[in-house]
């Protein structure tokens, strides 16, 4: 990406975007690393690779909010055809939430990150145990013992994914789960499938114009 489209995207997540949509504010000495929120090679994604839209969903395995989106979003994204939805695992609430997040990239290294993702958002409530989510990621269908190899083998690189998330997080002043970061807006609320369809379709039209 050049620099000219990054400064773009950094310009277009700090735009003030209606009552419900708050625009961010980074702290002085943070920057905002727009390539890596939209592209790190880590960070898992679904959806469309190629769309003309990407949804960067921050969530927490603890945020009952985030469980309430969830459902919603991924039923949009599959509908919608030309979304590219960007997860990051941005667990702040307890200590389980780490755990959770270090369980669901694990899966990744078996192809199966989205399998425990949906699995974890799907546990009702919060503080939930570590052996709830570990439960939860083996019903959906993980293979426990390459799971618990890949969380020793990645340990590190588990780690650094989770850092930059913080540090993303951070730089656009993100204060609770859930955010999604949608074209220009970021909305700090759980929002429903019209909601998701209503500010996509706002985005595209703005690019229209």
């Amino acid at each position: 990406m050049n620099r000219r489209r990054l400064l773009r995207l950094a310009a277009l997540f700090a735009a003030l975007a209606g009552p419900a949509l708050l625009a961010a504010a980074p702290s002085p000495a943070a920057t905002i690393d727009v390539e890596g929120i939209l592209h790190d090679p880590a960070t898992p994604a679904w959806g469309n690779p190629q769309g003309d839209v990407t949804i960067v969903a921050f969530m927490d395995y603890n945020c009952p909010f985030c469980k309430k989106s969830s459902p919603d979003l991924e039923r949009y994204v599959n509908d919608d055809g030309k979304v590219r939805l960007v997860y990051k695992d941005w667990p702040i609430l307890a200590d389980s939430s780490v755990y959770g997040a270090r369980l669901a990239l694990a899966a990744k290294y078996q192809d199966k990150y989205h399998d425990a993702h949906l699995a974890l958002m799907a546990i009702r409530g919060h503080g939930i145990s570590d052996d709830s989510m570990r439960d939860a990621v083996k019903a959906a269908g993980l293979d426990m013992v390459k799971l618990d190899d890949d969380l020793k083998a990645h340990e590190v690189d588990i780690s650094a994914l989770l850092k930059r998330n913080m540090s993303q997080a951070d730089s656009i002043g993100l204060q609770g789960t859930p955010v999604f970061l949608i074209g220009p807006f970021k909305v700090e609320k759980a929002l429903d499938y019209d909601e998701f369809k209503q500010i996509v379709a706002d985005f595209r039209a703005r690019v229209a114009k």
